[in-house]
């Protein structure tokens, strides 16, 4: 049966509701969909601003819509205010494209940023008059797939799917897609459409999983452990995406291309570095074209070159030469979102500033050495230093420096050296700055909870508790000695519900459905953040999120996700903690020997770098 277009009932709503142009589509490089063809919908759980830009919903909707038969869609979540708009008139959530409501879909996706989104997914599955949980779906009703980051641990996202994928989408999703379209056209069940899916590489079906003395076993001849899926064709593939530019100011609302994919650095506290490894580059040749494409598709006269370690490619000076070369009075400008920390790091950012000179970011996470190698962080004081002053000399007047408390080991002696650092480093500023522009320096001092990750050295350690979390902040900003030093920190009541979505299993996917019930939802946001609704789903279901956040876990214990594979090997993380416990650092491999973490194998993914990396 073809989607039906509800605009005309959408339209009279938008008089009402803040920013209208999140819910009108039709923008440039947007597709009009054919509602006759099996339909999928790709869904971000949070605002179109936020949404917009990011970079999985843009690969993964091109990659449906090259699938034979089938007609892809976006959909972000609404705000509040929309929310509750549709209830109050009986209508749902629809698309952006078509404006067909969400249940009439075949499929949809919903990827997963970050922990807190849980509670969004429930509300978006609602407003689309989808049942929310797997259990009581209906033959008919779309078959719900999720992906991204947090499905490393599926546990707490578990109830709301029908299958999550685990890894790099560019592959699976054309393939999941294929054999749902194939079978649906077949009038296959849905339980044997799910069953199907288990066997396909880097999907967990949740219903074919139960929990017997703490650990997931599998049934129907589902895998024992899901591997992830890696794109192995990265670095062949074109950096550029075609992709819809907004109507509406958006977060990072500018071109993004990612250079590289992959982190080899080894923070210990770091899950991305781990669930994305192997490093892949793109040629810097790849790079510049598809910039070029770029602004001519979009118009852009910003662009992002993306990565989780964007400095580190090994030919980053290069491509930057050319592309000032080839922009050169153009107005367009690059901007290098990750800088190294060291003065190589700002000689790029330097590279890419032109006259404008906002603020510089760096991130030592930790104030002493001694905590800096338990985490691997591989930097020194001097590093640090050496960066400001390139900095200060090059012309930046404002820096920021990130840093996390509560990390394993961690002292008061640690966290006051977060101060003495800080201290140090605007000292630094002012003595290279004339007299006369002092008053201009600014330096901020952000401070994050350390959240545990699934699939990292440190998943088995606990979270100090908020209370501690602020009287630590409070250490940092006795500790530092200039008024225009600015100290921030994270609020730690989200940082704890973070760690509870982050350690949880099947009982957590209870509690956020729960907490859902009892109106949570937009957790991210500080002003929607219900710690009632929370607190009440914990007590209606006996569980202690306290100590879901706080207790270290037993190493020698069944872990939630000990059934997904990143990877990397369960024994190469318990090797790195018993590093990190001893002050031993582990070099990264792109520089120096294989750390035999088990990502790289002769018949799977391995590390392809464009040139050998200049170490530093």
């Amino acid at each position: 049966m073809a989607r039906t277009c509800i605009w005309d009932d959408i339209a009279p709503l938008l008089r009402s509701v803040e920013r209208p142009g999140r819910y009108v589509g039709a923008e440039i490089g947007s597709h009009v969909p054919d509602p006759d063809a099996f339909g999928f919908c790709m869904i971000y759980p949070d605002t179109y601003e936020l949404g917009q830009a990011n970079q999985a919903v843009r690969i993964l909707v091109n990659r449906a819509q090259q699938v034979p038969g089938v007609s892809a869609e976006r959909a972000y979540m609404p705000g509040a205010d929309m929310a509750d708009a549709l209830r109050a008139h009986g209508l749902p959530m629809f698309s952006l494209e078509g404006t067909s409501p969400l249940h009439e879909f075949d499929c949809i996706g919903i990827t997963l940023p970050h922990e807190l989104c849980a509670t969004n997914i429930y509300e978006i599955l609602d407003l689309g008059r989808i049942p929310i949980t797997w259990d009581v779906r209906e033959e008919d009703d779309p078959i719900v797939i999720g992906g991204g980051p947090c499905a490393f641990n599926p546990e707490p996202f578990s109830r709301a799917f029908d299958a999550i994928l685990i890894g790099e989408g560019e592959e699976s999703v054309p393939q999941v897609l294929s054999l749902i379209r194939d079978m649906r056209a077949s009038g296959a069940p849905r339980a044997d459409i799910l069953r199907a899916l288990s066997q396909v590489e880097g999907t967990y079906v949740p219903a074919l999983y139960e929990l017997q003395d703490g650990a997931l076993t599998p049934m129907s001849g589902a895998p024992e452990r899901v591997e992830k899926r890696v794109f192995e064709g990265f670095a062949d593939s074109s950096g550029w995406e075609d992709m819809v530019v907004p109507f509406v100011e958006c977060v990072h609302d500018r071109l993004n291309v990612e250079v590289l994919r992959g982190c080899s650095r080894g923070c210990r506290f770091c899950q991305a570095g781990m669930i994305y490894r192997p490093v892949r580059e793109r040629s810097a040749e790849n790079i510049v074209q598809s910039v070029m494409e770029g602004i001519e598709g979009t118009g852009y006269e910003e662009v992002s070159l993306t990565s989780l370690s964007t400095t580190d490619h090994s030919q980053i000076a290069q491509i930057l030469q050319d592309l000032n070369a080839r922009l050169e009075g153009s107005g367009v400008r690059i901007s290098v979102p990750s800088q190294r920390l060291d003065s190589f790091g700002v000689e790029m950012a330097d590279a890419v500033a032109g006259q404008r000179r906002g603020g510089l970011t760096f991130a030592p996470e930790a104030g002493s050495q001694r905590l800096r190698d338990v985490i691997n962080k591989n930097v020194t004081e001097e590093d640090l230093m050496s960066a400001v002053r390139a900095a200060v000399n090059a012309g930046w007047q404002r820096v920021k420096l990130y840093f996390m408390i509560g990390l394993p080991t961690e002292t008061d002696e640690d966290v006051a050296e977060i101060g003495r650092l800080a201290t140090e480093a605007f000292r630094i500023m002012r003595e290279l700055t004339p007299p006369e522009d002092r008053g201009r320096l600014k330096m901020t001092v952000a401070l994050a909870v350390f959240v545990p990750k699934a699939h990292t050295p440190f998943q088995w350690e606990g979270q100090i508790p908020p209370e501690e979390a602020r009287r630590r902040a409070q250490i940092v900003r006795e500790a530092t000695r200039f008024r225009a030093i600015k100290v921030d920190y994270h609020e730690p009541k989200t940082s704890l519900l973070e760690a509870v979505m982050s350690r949880g299993g099947r009982d957590v996917a209870l509690l956020v459905e729960e907490a859902w019930k009892r109106g949570a939802r937009f957790d991210a946001w500080t002003e929607h953040f219900s710690q009632e609704a929370w607190d009440e789903a914990a007590s209606a279901l006996g569980v202690d999120m306290a100590a879901l956040a706080h207790d270290p876990l037993d190493v020698d214990g069944p872990l939630p996700w000990d059934h997904v594979s990143s990877g990397v090997t369960k024994r190469f993380l318990a090797l790195e903690r018993k590093r990190a416990l001893a002050g031993i650092t582990t070099e990264d491999c792109t520089f120096g020997a294989c750390s035999a973490c088990g990502v790289c194998s002769p018949s799977g993914p391995a590390i392809c770098l464009q040139e050998e990396r200049a170490h530093e």
